[in-house]
Parts: structure tokens; C-alpha cells; sequence
């Protein structure tokens, strides 16, 4: 069929440049080679094509009929390249996301400006906080935390995220504010019960380790929800840094045991390997990536 097909294209391209050599240039062959496949299409057609004369060639009957239909192809086959070239260099056509839940949440608007100023982008979000096969399932880009050894991917560092440790000034005026980890013992603690051990901070200040388990005046699996509770005064939460910079510049959050880090997580941005990403694909990496940055630097600008 793909004889069948570069062959067809051959005689269509032949017609339309009137001689071999022309037709050749065109193609990209040799005069030989291409007198090969139009011999090549009149032996399964078992009919002449062409009448061959020094100076001109003349389709035959035959040949008159086979033209328009090759024609078609040629152009149908042009179409379709173009088509896929529009995708691969113009913002258009549809994009596949996996994210967990609650950075969704987070940079939902980062999302909705990408659409507002590429209309033509499809986007279609999926949050979830379970692994997810982007091949299988169709994704184009995914965001994760850990990486499974899969050849099929591409992973690029997104952001090394840490919990912020934090409370609204609510709460914290009837309150002892903590000096170190061990103070959180005798505090109310907003706690993500999606962990194993979420009750369990961890914190380390120079070569200093701290282990302490909180008691929980409130557990939940979301982060945006703990993020609700804190700012409502109902205790101390750990919250990662993307998701209070600007809370924490307003003053509507206070950072707490500052001096004091929590472990680190790295963040990937993950996409099927395919050579060059399309235009689409990487217009919504890149905003991804340049919100990130802009979080680091402002957790950064706070001290």
C-alpha cells in the first residue's frame, strides 16, 4: 500500500511538471528511479499510463482517468502534514494535565490565564494524588512528586517544595507563640491525615534533628482545606511553601520555627518522551514552571 501510494504521488507530481528531470528535482530522486515506479505502477495496473516522447509525455486514456484521483492524494497527503505541523507549531488543539488534588487547587488561575491568552488550547484537568500512566491513559503532562523508572517518560525538575509551618495571628494572640519544635506540644495542630505519620513534623536546624508528634485538633487529606483552617484561627499548620507565599506577605498567616526547615520534596514536571513537544504542550509547561519560579522567589523575598 505504501508502494501503491509514493507511486501514485510520482505520476500526479510527473503530470503536473511535464518532464522527468523537473519531476525528479521535485521528488528528490533520480530520473531512473522515477521511470522505475511509473513502470512499476503500470505493471500493477496492467496498463499503459503514459504516452513517452522526447519532447512531451501524454497521459493515456488511463492515464487521464488515474490522474485526478492521484492528484487528491497528493493533495489529501499535504493537507494532513500541514495539519500536523499547525499542531506542532501553534498553541492549538488539546492538552491532558494530571495533578495532585491540592497544587491543583493552587494554581487553578495560573491555568486559566494559559487558556485566556491561547484560546485555542483544549485544556483538560485531572486531579488526582494517585499514580496515574500518562502513556495508557492519554496524558500530556503530569506533575509529580516521586518518579517510577519508566524509559517512556521525561521528568525535569519542577520545584523543591517544604512545609511552612504557620497560624493566623487569631490564633496565635491567646496563645505562646513556639520557639522551637518541642512547643508544639501544648498547641491545636492542623494535620494531613493523607500521610502515614502526618502527625509526625519533622524539622531540622543545622545539624539539630527534631521528631515530635502533635496532637491533632484537626485532620484532613487537603491541603487547601488545612489551608482554610489555619487561616480561621483554628490552629498551626504545615502547608507547603507554594501555597501561603502571599498570605504570609499580607500578614493574614505568621511563619513559625522559621529557623527551623522541614524535609524536602522535589517536584517533577513529567511528560511522555516524543522528541519536541508541541507548541501546546509546551506553552502550558512553561507557565507551570515560570509559577513556580515566581513562588520561589517570593518565599525567598520574606527571608
Amino acid at each position: 500500500m505504501q508502494d501503491d501510494f509514493a507511486d501514485l504521488a510520482a505520476f500526479a507530481i510527473l503530470c503536473d511538471s511535464g518532464s522527468f528531470t523537473r519531476a525528479a528535482e521535485r521528488l528528490g530522486c533520480s530520473k531512473g528511479q522515477l521511470s522505475k515506479r511509473i513502470r512499476a505502477l503500470e505493471t500493477r495496473l496492467e496498463t499503459q499510463l503514459l504516452h513517452r516522447t522526447t519532447r512531451r509525455l501524454d497521459p493515456t486514456p488511463a492515464g487521464r482517468a488515474l490522474l485526478p484521483e492521484a492528484q487528491a492524494l497528493v493533495r489529501q497527503r499535504e493537507r494532513a502534514l500541514q495539519s500536523v505541523a499547525r499542531l506542532q507549531e501553534e498553541a492549538v488543539g488539546p492538552v491532558r494535565l494530571t495533578v495532585p488534588v491540592s497544587l491543583g487547587y493552587t494554581f487553578f488561575e495560573v491555568l486559566l490565564a494559559c487558556r485566556a491568552a491561547h484560546p485555542a488550547i483544549q485544556l483538560d484537568l485531572v486531579l488526582d494524588n494517585g499514580y496515574r500512566d500518562l502513556m495508557a491513559e492519554g496524558f500530556d503532562l503530569a506533575i509529580r512528586a516521586r518518579l517510577e523508572p519508566d524509559e517512556r517518560l521525561v521528568a525535569r525538575p519542577l520545584f523543591a517544595m517544604q512545609e511552612v509551618t504557620c497560624a493566623a495571628p487569631a490564633y496565635l494572640a491567646g496563645v505562646e507563640v513556639p520557639r522551637v519544635p518541642e512547643d508544639l506540644l501544648g498547641h491545636r495542630c492542623l494535620v494531613n491525615s493523607h500521610y502515614a505519620e502526618g502527625d509526625v513534623w519533622l524539622y531540622h536546624r543545622e545539624h539539630q534533628l527534631s521528631r515530635v508528634q502533635v496532637e491533632p485538633s484537626l485532620s484532613c487529606n487537603h491541603y487547601s482545606l488545612l489551608k482554610q483552617a489555619a487561616l480561621a484561627g483554628q490552629g498551626i499548620a504545615r502547608l507547603p511553601s507554594f501555597m501561603v507565599h502571599e498570605e504570609l506577605a499580607s500578614g493574614a498567616l505568621v511563619w513559625l520555627l522559621r529557623e527551623w526547615r522541614t524535609p524536602s520534596q522535589p517536584l517533577f514536571l513529567v511528560h511522555p518522551y516524543q522528541g519536541g513537544l508541541p507548541k501546546r504542550t509546551r506553552v502550558v509547561a512553561e507557565a507551570l514552571s515560570d509559577w513556580f519560579e515566581r513562588s520561589r522567589q517570593r518565599l525567598e523575598a520574606l527571608g
